[in-house]
């Protein structure tokens, strides 16, 4: 997300819950969202992101864990970033697509012109 607010302190080197909520503002393709963070259910930083990307995620862009490599976050993020704890588990809960029919459509032109 382009821009971060909180999330100034740090955590207690001990086991906590940090959870990521991301509110898509959809329906359509590309529209953006707003997310909070949380460590232990206590919003820590809020964020908005104006738009998102269109249709398929580009190819060089990774889905890390645990040492980030790739695009920063924003200006104070510097790449790589590496998390020098232990992370016991990670669990990704993907909501419903939430395109028109119109924008379905669109989706499945551009996965088949990518194809060819």
């Amino acid at each position: 997300m382009p821009s971060i607010t909180g999330g100034t302190g740090r955590s207690h080197a001990s086991k906590h819950t940090i959870s990521f909520d991301y509110t898509y503002d959809g329906p359509g393709i590309a529209k953006g969202g707003s997310g909070e963070l949380k460590v232990d259910g206590k919003v820590v930083a809020t964020g908005k992101q104006a738009n998102s990307i269109a249709f398929l995620q580009v190819a060089d862009e990774t889905f890390d864990v645990g040492l980030d490599t790739r695009t920063g976050v924003n200006a104070d993020y510097q790449i790589p970033f590496a998390f020098d704890g232990k992370i016991d588990r990670l669990t990704v809960k993907l909501g419903p697509m939430m395109l028109t029919a119109a924008d379905e459509m669109k989706v499945r032109e551009a996965t088949a012109r990518a194809r060819d």
